[in-house]
């Protein structure tokens, strides 16, 4: 290679460098303004009193809490269901499932469910878990609309459907992870299938399932669209609890038929149909603040289970 050619290269990499560090200097520069200006305008609104209290006034006064309990109440419920479909989904594509066209097709199908609208997701649990799940159970029970309504329970189910593809890609990626050598070893030890995946490739894949975990419950809370159809109020200051009782001692439960507020769709509401923009921008900035703070609570949440997971799995 002659000098020139080899001067040509340094010079292309350089700039190649330069202009991949200015781009995340810039990118970096965004999400640090963004995020300064939504502290600016919101930390004056945060409160005891806001965080705790229900809204007031056609959501001009008050505090944000049934948003706040809404939207814990339907990632609760969308956690318990897709994480063990989505991870026992995954442990049979990766461990039993054989390398065939079809596998081929759901692990193709599995990547393009990941990069669909949320608005799609949206639509489709209102025709199926609504209009046909719902309606049918109806019919069936004879119970009037009951089921066939937007209620929380369709809104976990849609938005556990929509961070499906995430746990089962996160999960596979994880238990491919884990050498194969360490399965061969438990093989010859001795142990069965299930063995050597409940005690060998599941506690070492757990950091990196975790993660995709809490990647999936994160995303799960900030989408508006999906719970636009499936049971988000505008304005609901009662929380959708009801007791339940045994003997005398009553025990508050989530009621999963009831309609619900949720925060991500409580700032789309104040931020475009609000009357008075004035009174409700304080509240909207505040709003996103606290789910900003609870998005972040849940990634750091992720980041440090996976590193205890990282130092134990060291120690083995």
């Amino acid at each position: 290679m002659s000098e020139l050619q080899h001067k040509h290269k340094d010079f292309a990499g350089f700039v190649f460098i330069n202009i991949s560090r200015l781009l995340f200097l810039f990118l970096l520069l965004m999400l640090a303004f963004i995020l300064v200006k939504i502290i600016y305008e919101g930390i004056g609104v945060i409160s005891w009193e806001f965080i705790s209290s229900e809204p007031k006034n056609n959501m001009t006064e008050g505090g944000i809490f049934p948003a706040i309990f809404g939207t814990i109440a339907v990632t609760l419920i969308m956690v318990l269901m897709s994480l063990p479909l989505g991870v026992f989904s995954a442990i049979y594509l990766n461990e039993y499932a054989k390398d065939t066209i079809f596998t081929r097709i759901i692990r193709t199908s599995v990547n393009n469910l990941a990069g669909v609208p949320s608005i799609v997701f949206g639509l489709f649990g209102l025709g199926f878990f609504i209009l046909f799940v719902g309606k049918n159970i109806d019919e069936v029970l004879q119970t009037g609309l009951l089921f066939g309504q937007p209620a929380i329970i369709w809104a976990s189910a849609t938005l556990a459907v929509l961070v499906l593809p995430i746990i089962i890609v996160s999960t596979l990626e994880a238990l491919n992870s884990v050498p194969k050598s360490h399965r061969d070893a438990s093989y010859g030890l001795g142990a069965t299938k299930w063995q050597t995946i409940k005690n060998v490739v599941l506690p070492q894949a757990r950091p990196g399932i975790l993660t995709g975990t809490i990647l999936a419950i994160s995303r799960g809370a900030g989408e508006t669209a999906p719970v636009l159809f499936l049971g988000a109020a505008f304005f609901l200051p009662s929380l959708p609890i009801v007791d339940l009782c045994i003997g005398d001692y009553c025990i508050p439960m989530i009621n999963p038929g009831e309609q619900f507020m949720y925060l991500a769709y409580h700032i789309f509401i104040l931020a475009t149909q609000s009357s008075n923009p004035t009174k409700t921008m304080p509240i909207q900035y505040g709003s996103t603040l606290v789910l900003i703070t609870l998005t972040f609570l849940l990634n750091i949440t992720a980041i440090i289970f996976r590193y205890r997971f990282r130092k134990i799995l060291g120690r083995l």
